[in-house]
């Protein structure tokens, strides 16, 4: 079987590994993915876009990529897109034109529950099935629509919570890997740092230079640099943690922490007035989802204070934390590399 898949970001080519690792020998991928899993036809660095100015420069480049696409789907058996609602979305519609008998499977669907209700139309229309990575999705689609929910990819990727609350006196720190998040939390971590005891770790993304982090994190001499994430997880007692995957990691790892982000003022008063959330934590949006109350602390834009921050550090139930986290790994249920791969090869 050859399945044609696009998969752009990096966090979907982690997942996609989990998922090549359950599919046949004989299944082949052809398309966009990272170039460790097969044979890609482009570099994925080449994808990247830094801001609206570099995203509309590069629009004729993506439509080429979308048609190169299109031409590779004439020999795939099936059709595997993975986030990135902004080039799948319309490359499924392309695809569904051209070949309307062939299977497209959406794995990690776009957010729309969150944001831009209306793109649930289009999915419902040019996909044939929707592989959902959280259970409360289904609710937002039309009743009889082809989404299942297949289970969490962080499950198959940390398939053990801590065994307990920590004390090794150890305090993570991870300001996230945009610059313009670093930058903004740094200041933060670094007063933080002054007021807490024991060994500060300091997450810092391998592909950064010395003199690079020299520039976005200052001088890093209290930190203990870490570049292995998930060992740290399990190391530390606390987190501070920016908004993104890395929160829900720390949930379903059983690490208590708080989380932080400063976004550029005027992105954050666009984004505030497009998504309507209670939370910006994944882990807090699927407990509020099930228990109807958030999982952990967060801080956004002017409420990012370090006082805030050590408050939640201080006043922080470990114990029910460590609970809630067992209880959110148990509404999750499993991973789901195993349920979609069954799928792409049924």
């Amino acid at each position: 079987m050859k399945i044609l898949v696009s998969a752009l970001e990096h966090s979907a080519n982690v997942h996609l590994s989990a998922l090549k690792a359950e599919l046949s020998d004989t299944t082949e991928l052809v398309g966009i993915f990272d170039g460790k899993l097969g044979r890609p036809i482009i570099d994925l660095n080449s994808l990247a876009v830094m801001g609206i100015v570099d995203a509309l420069k590069k629009l004729r480049f993506f439509f080429k990529l979308a048609d190169e696409m299109v031409e590779l789907a004439a020999e795939a058996d099936k059709v595997l897109l993975m986030d990135s609602s902004g080039f799948n979305l319309p490359l499924a519609k392309k695809l569904k034109k051209r070949y309307p008998d062939k299977e497209i499977v959406y794995y990690i669907l776009p957010q729309a529950w969150a944001w831009r209700k209306g793109r649930i139309k289009k999915i419902e229309r040019y996909v044939d099935k929707m592989a959902s990575i959280l259970p409360f999705e289904k609710e937002h689609y039309s009743a009889g629509a082809a989404i299942e929910y297949v289970g969490h990819p962080l499950l198959d990727e940390i398939p053990r919570i801590k065994e307990g609350v920590t004390r090794n006196g150890k305090t993570l720190f991870m300001p996230g890997s945009r610059r313009g998040e670093i930058t903004r939390l740094m200041p933060l971590y670094h007063e933080i740092r002054q007021q807490i005891e024991g060994e500060a770790l300091l997450a810092i993304p391998p592909f950064f230079s010395d003199e690079q982090i020299a520039q976005l994190y200052g001088d890093v001499s209290a930190f203990t640099v870490v570049n292995d994430p998930y060992k740290a997880m399990f190391e530390s007692d606390f987190g501070f943690i920016c908004s993104g995957t890395a929160t829900l990691e720390a949930c379903l790892i059983g690490l208590p922490f708080v989380l932080a982000y400063k976004a550029k003022p005027l992105d954050y008063a666009i984004g505030s007035r497009l998504v309507k959330l209670d939370h910006v934590g994944l882990g807090n949006i699927m407990f509020e989802h099930h228990c109807g109350r958030p999982l952990h602390p967060e801080f956004i834009q002017d409420d990012a204070t370090t006082q805030n921050l050590m408050d939640a550090y201080e006043r922080l139930d470990r114990e029910a934390y460590y609970r809630d986290s067992r209880e959110l790994r148990g509404y999750l249920q499993h991973g789901s590399s195993k349920r979609v791969a069954q799928i792409l090869e049924a």
